[in-house]
């Protein structure tokens, strides 16, 4: 078994891929389950229960929406972000669904999606439960699904399985480590993007891993586009302006000869481009996960505007070789916010930008290991502590942040041999433990740090 790049990498919408991605899959995969069953036509009503961060957070980071969205046999990847929320204010109006699309049940959002403020259930703190009824009140069938981070969703049977992803395709070169990762780069002569496409032409043909990841570059370039090209304020109390657009209009209107610094500028402005959309609702490409959906493609649309020589083939290798790096955290530690914190989310998705940084600047497999190693070891500890529930404050600015880190890291290492004290799986080990010591209140709960410290108006 493998995970994919195009696991990695998934085109989704916004706020949180473990809060609103997962939770919609969950919802689709249980009517799809219950139709497969038999049991669709007979189903006359559904309840869901969210517990943990799900149910601290749910309303902030979307889950309710998705929940509905999910029932109505909706997906992440097709659903129009615009049609979204009047769909949804529908079935609360009209107190109806259409599970699947087809079979129309009494459903009222409110009080048939429940939140759990205060439980979760053991395997992780993203659970869900959820049931379906007959007319007569008899559980036709129950099942319980975990959001596991990136959007990634596990039933009660998969709970526990050291892999997360089911693929038993075997893979040219598998790997579970950064060791062994380097070790195949040695052996074979191949760069860590070699490495990776090897391992998805056992999948796809090369014309369609390139074309899908291209396909992704472009999902981030639009997304981009629109945030920096939308004003106004961020949906929530908390009121929140958007300044990609601003920011956009001073850059393109300077004159003169431009400061040192001016390329973190740009970067800036497209990771809070990214961001905002996520925060709204919007279209983006989960990398790894939503809340630090901003960071890769930061850093890729840097390269595309600073590096010479910029093409096609550059996305490609950055896509698999940050793909890579995200398959280590993965397997080895977890890329959920109510798991480990942000270390987790934003911290992966640094290392993952700096390596892929790295690869397309010509760095060797031991520099680009290296890059993602600072990428993490510099986001160590951070909590997920989003006030008012919300992914918008800290976690706009902290990706526009972490992407200049990534950039940083990739420098850094392109100016090394590779060598240094701290491995990067050593990195990930530390960044799991970490998370296991750290306090829930500071895992996606909005119970503690900023989100405890800061008045909402």
């Amino acid at each position: 078994m493998s995970t994919s790049v195009f696991d990695m990498f998934t085109v989704g919408i916004g706020p949180s891929s473990s809060h609103t991605v997962g939770p919609m899959r969950a919802a689709a995969r249980f009517v799809a389950r219950l139709a497969d069953s038999g049991e669709l036509p007979r189903t006359a009503s559904v309840r869901v229960e969210l517990f943990g961060s799900l149910g601290a957070t749910g309303h902030g980071h979307g889950s309710v929406k998705a929940v509905v969205l999910g029932l109505a046999g909706h997906e992440p990847h097709l659903v129009d972000p615009v049609a979204a929320d009047p769909m949804v204010a529908d079935v609360r109006a009209e107190g109806r669904i259409r599970l699947g699309g087809t079979h129309e049940i009494t459903f009222a959002p409110d009080d048939d999606v429940v939140l759990h403020r205060n439980r979760r259930l053991d395997f992780h703190s993203n659970g869900m439960l959820l049931q379906a009824f007959d007319d007569g009140g008899a559980v036709l069938d129950k099942r319980e699904y975990y959001s596991v981070g990136g959007g990634f969703v596990l039933d009660s049977d998969e709970a526990g399985r050291p892999v997360l992803v089911e693929d038993a395709t075997p893979v040219a070169h598998p790997f579970t480590t950064g060791d062994e990762l380097l070790g195949l780069t040695r052996t074979h002569g191949l760069s860590i993007s070699d490495i990776m496409l090897a391992n998805e032409l056992s999948r796809r043909t090369e014309d369609v891993v390139r074309s899908e990841l291209l396909h992704i570059w472009s999902v981030m370039q639009e997304c981009v586009e629109r945030g920096a090209r939308t004003g106004g304020t961020l949906p929530g109390g908390l009121k929140v302006r958007r300044r990609a657009m601003a920011l956009r209009e001073r850059l393109e209107a300077a004159t003169g000869e431009p400061d040192a610094l001016h390329a973190m500028e740009w970067v800036t402005l497209y990771a809070l481009a990214v961001n905002e959309e996520n925060a709204a609702g919007g279209r983006v490409v989960t990398a790894p996960t939503n809340g630090a959906a901003g960071i890769v493609p930061a850093v890729l649309h840097y390269a595309e505007r600073f590096l010479p020589g910029f093409d096609d083939d550059s996305v490609v290798r950055f896509l698999l070789t940050a793909g890579a790096v995200g398959v280590l955290f993965k397997e080895n530690a977890s890329i959920s916010g109510a798991e480990v914190g942000c270390q987790g989310e934003v911290g992966s998705a640094c290392a993952m930008a700096a390596a892929g940084l790295a690869e397309i600047m010509g760095a060797t497999p031991e520099q680009v290991e290296n890059a993602a190693e600072i990428g993490i070891e510099h986001n160590l500890g951070l909590t997920c502590d989003p006030v008012g529930g919300l992914v918008q404050i800290p976690c706009i600015e902290r990706n526009a942040v972490a992407s200049i880190k990534a950039i940083t890291a990739a420098r850094m290492s392109a100016h090394g041999d590779g060598m240094h004290h701290v491995s990067l799986d050593t990195a990930i080990t530390t960044m799991r433990e970490t998370g296991a010591d750290m306090q829930d209140k500071y895992k996606e709960t909005a119970r503690g740090g900023l989100a405890l410290n800061i008045v909402e108006c």
